[in-house]
């Protein structure tokens, strides 16, 4: 594969600038002041003694029969004192496929500012990634303080919108302050080898927000690369830095270096690392740097002043005046009348304004009931009630939104405990005291809306002891809130890598966690109506309660199994590092894309690993693909921790790990159910409690993963279905959200 690596230096190689000579009081008349129809102002230069110091040094070169300003090697586009801003052009890094070699052809870059006048802008600038299966990184000059980057995907043109860099086709990230120093890199995971018909290059760029618009054609041909062959406007912030030098100690220097020469001017700190700038104080404009070059602004040019006054202009400022009869009100800034008609007039304003306002409040008022009633409606509310009056004892509630904002003091961020793609979790505490965890949705679509109250009866009426219960919802709204049961114990997730990681789980304790969650998936695959696909399976969503009891969540109002098959999930959900290969090329979400994600979690019990690691080896990266490569080549022990290898029966882990391969196989149809993986765990469990019992579980294997009848410990569907006491009539609803709802 070719690697191209380059480097466009601003600072080591261009601007050698880490200490500034001194200031040039007056720039001589004989400095070129423009090139190629840009102007150049001071402190900026072109030529000898002409800028305020070498790193403001600006080369005007001829290209062809035109002139081109540079700094540096970076072509300059434009200077802005006001904001103390220059725009250049910054080269963008490529990723494409290679027809002739079969290959993929890498163009990584780094641009080096380091020690020199210029920061890259975190205002103006967004890392810019485009392609159809692209994963870009941006990082500083060792990656250890800063390293980001965005994945953008499309299985085909269809899903590319022009105008919109969401994450199909184009995405974008923020960088922090103070970068004067940036690489970028793609993960070679990613290419274009199999889409190069229609997406054949994948670009990465730090280039300014606002000066992209994304176009389609950017994904079908190479004309983002070509419009400033292989360059994209960037801004970076310009600022005097002599060493740490502030506002207050650029002034006390005696050395004559203080680069605010301008009578009329003031000094501005730097928000983009050390240093200052300079501008003209208010009511003036001009250069601020030279000693003459801040003149006053003629306001009165645009009057100020109210209609019928007199504006005179001053140094610096302006004056405003009224007519003969007239008198100028500072406070209002009017020429009013006589004082009898001034209060008369008040008074009179003042009765219409009130009278205006109340009017409008009440009409407000009404128009937020309206729609509140057309929110339930549309929401299915009528169909929720009308079935709660013939179901008496439905153990389910609709909330007003009144009573979810006092629940969480109006959504105070203290109650805050859960963040995520599909919405925002908070705890609160209703009626009683009961505490629950809410859930605000961020987006719902249409068919959805039509059919929420329908769905909220069927999910409501799920009952099995390994899910969370749903407790109720709120339909006023425009998106519905979901209101789930409060689980205290964290996540399975943080139970093995995270901040309870140092609790002593025995192996077993994991494995029962693991079976449960499986029951609770293969529930809702084969027993709920409609079936249920979770469509988001990790670690990080089956919770625990105080008894360390598996509670699958997670999976809100639209995971209901859609009814026609050919009904394709328009934007990719779920976690990385979980996500079904086959989902992501097909984006037709099914019952196979939970057992896939279920087999990761299978490994990361098996292993104690994370499912995805962005540092590291390339082959390392991703659980499961080392996994697979370790299970091919028979070396199961490389990725099993060294205290399991001891500890554990080969069996048990053998078992293990031949389900997790059975889960992850590519192919969706190849792949177990989840009531043959719960049916498989359930085995490995009697294996692991009772060793002596091999000859019944190498009976009861003939029963799992290739099917058969529900393990023996379950022997009817009530046995999977609840764990809740119930009366007669009562139906315990289901809860797809807790305290860690989504991570």
């Amino acid at each position: 594969m070719e690697v191209r690596f380059l480097q466009f230096g601003l600072g080591l190689l261009l601007l050698l600038a880490a200490r500034h000579a001194p200031v040039t009081a007056v720039r001589s008349p004989q400095c070129q002041s423009q090139c190629g129809g840009v102007d150049i102002p001071y402190p900026f230069g072109i030529g000898d003694n002409c800028s305020l110091s070498s790193g403001f040094n600006v080369s005007c070169k001829v290209q062809g029969r035109t002139s081109k300003p540079f700094i540096g090697k970076a072509e300059l586009l434009n200077i802005s004192l006001i904001s103390a801003t220059v725009r250049v052009l910054l080269p963008i890094a490529t990723h494409c496929y290679n027809t002739s070699s079969g290959r993929m052809d890498f163009s990584g870059k780094w641009v080096n500012a380091s020690n020199a006048t210029y920061r890259f802008s975190d205002v103006y600038n967004k890392f810019t990634v485009i392609g159809c299966n692209t994963l870009a990184y941006i990082s500083d000059m060792n990656g250890t303080s800063y390293q980001s980057g965005c994945v953008s995907t499309c299985s085909n043109l269809s899903y590319v919108t022009n105008g919109s860099c969401s994450g199909i086709g184009c995405c974008q990230t923020e960088i922090p302050k103070g970068m004067d120093y940036y690489r970028v890199g793609f993960d070679r995971g990613f290419n274009t080898s199999k889409i190069w018909t229609f997406n054949r290059c994948s670009y990465a760029a730090l280039m300014e927000a606002a000066a992209f618009n994304f176009s389609t054609a950017y994904i079908s041909t190479t004309k983002f690369n070509d419009t400033r062959n292989g360059m994209a406007p960037s801004v970076l912030d310009w600022a005097i830095r002599n060493g740490s030098m502030s506002c207050e100690m650029a002034k006390q220097n005696k050395t004559g270096t203080y680069a605010c020469l301008s009578r009329n001017s003031a000094c501005v700190e730097s928000t983009n690392g050390p240093g200052y700038a300079c501008n003209c104080s208010q009511g003036y404009e001009g250069n601020p740097y030279l000693a003459d070059g801040c003149h006053d602004v003629n306001e009165c040019n645009n009057s100020p002043c109210p209609s019928g006054g007199v504006c005179t202009n001053t140094v610096g400022h302006y004056q405003c005046s009224c007519r003969a009869g007239r008198k100028l009100s500072k406070l209002k800034n009017a020429c009013d009348p006589d004082t009898g008609l001034i209060i008369g007039v008040t008074i009179g304003f003042f009765v219409l304004m009130v009278f205006c306002f109340s009017g409008y409040m009440i009409l407000q008022k009404r128009k937020l009931t309206k729609v509140k009633k057309e929110h339930f409606r549309q929401h299915g509310g009528m169909i929720l009630f009308e079935r709660m009056k013939l179901e008496k004892g439905l153990a389910f509630k609709v909330f007003t939104e009144a009573e979810l904002i006092h629940a969480t003091n109006n959504y105070d961020n203290s109650t805050i405990i859960g963040k995520g793609g599909h919405g925002m979790v908070y705890k609160g505490i209703v009626k009683d005291n009961v505490p629950v965890a809410i859930k605000r949705c961020v987006m719902i679509d249409e068919r959805q809306k039509k059919e929420f109250g329908q769905e909220m009866l069927i999910l409501s009426q799920v009952n099995h002891k390994n899910i969370v219960k749903l407790v109720g919802c709120c339909l006023e709204v425009e998106i519905p809130m979901l209101v789930y049961e409060f689980i205290s114990n964290g996540t399975l997730f943080e139970l093995i890598h995270g901040k309870n990681k140092a609790l002593q789980i025995s192996f077993n304790t994991l494995l029962r966690i693991v079976h449960e969650a499986a029951e609770g998936l293969s529930f809702l695959h084969s027993y709920a109506s409609p079936p249920i696909i979770h469509g988001d399976v990790k670690t990080a969503n089956i919770l625990l309660d105080g008894n360390y009891a598996a509670k699958v969540s997670d999976f809100g109002a639209s995971v209901l199994a859609p009814s026609d098959e050919d009904q394709y999930v328009t934007m990719v959900q779920g976690t990385c590092g979980y996500l079904d290969p086959e989902y992501m090329q097909t984006c037709q979400l099914t019952d196979k894309s939970d057992v896939y994600s279920f087999g990761v979690i299978v490994l990361e019990v098996l292993t104690g690993q994370v499912p995805l690691k962005l540092d590291g080896p390339e082959t390392q990266k991703s659980l499961s693909s080392s996994f697979l490569v370790a299970m091919k080549e028979n070396n199961l022990d490389a990725v099993l921790p060294s205290h399991l290898k001891g500890q554990e029966s080969a069996e048990l882990i053998r078992g293990l790990a031949e389900l997790a391969k059975q889960c992850l196989d590519m192919c969706g149809t190849n792949r177990p159910s989840m009531k043959e993986v719960a049916d498989e765990l359930g085995r490995l469990r009697k294996l692991s409690l009772h060793p002596w019992a091999q000859l019944e579980a190498e009976r009861e294997s003939s029963q799992s993963l290739l099917g058969g009848t529900p393990p023996a410990n379950f022997e009817t569907i009530e046995d999977y279905t609840s764990g809740y006491p119930t009366q007669e009539g009562e139906i315990l609803p289901m809860n797809p959200g807790s305290q860690y709802y989504a991570r």
